[in-house]
């Protein structure tokens, strides 16, 4: 079973260690280098602490940390950031938590990819397309990012 966790200001540094293995994996889709650190360049989280539209979630499995979302929401709602831990892959983990993140705000959603990230493409559109019975629109942005649009508030799950 999975839960969100709203993610406190206090929790802020375990959401940066996460980030930091998202960001690892996305170094496959972009050119994002290392800081002399030995780090990535952390995420500005101030605005999820100050912010009534931006929500940042822990992604849970029984007591553990498999992830996290990041979502803005208004009109549309947006999905700013999403991972799951690649010991979570294929469990249907990250299917469950983005059903539960568009339960969780009903309304239009906008759901973007970046051109080089088929896993992710094929990710959302299986969900988007098994949530709403394949009744959502794709369209590509001047950079061939992926969009995906519908609204949630139509299908919510009883």
């Amino acid at each position: 079973m999975i839960e969100l966790v709203r993610v406190k200001q206090e929790d802020e540094a375990i959401l940066q260690n996460l980030i930091q293995f998202y960001i690892y994996e996305f170094t496959v889709f972009q050119d994002i280098k290392l800081e002399q650190s030995g780090f990535f360049a952390p995420f500005d989280l101030k605005p999820y602490w100050t912010e009534a539209d931006l929500h940042a979630f822990f992604i849970m499995h029984e007591g553990e940390l498999a992830g996290f979302a990041m979502v803005e929401s208004g009109d549309p709602n947006v999905i700013l950031e999403f991972f799951i831990m690649r010991k979570f892959y294929r469990r249907g983990f990250g299917k469950a938590a983005a059903e539960k993140l568009f339960g969780l705000f009903p309304g239009n959603w906008s759901v973007t990819q970046v051109e080089k990230n088929e896993p992710a493409r094929n990710f959302w559109r299986k969900v988007i397309g098994d949530y709403t019975g394949g009744n959502y629109i794709e369209m590509f942005d001047d950079h061939n990012r992926s969009i995906q649009e519908f609204n949630s508030g139509l299908y919510a799950k009883k």
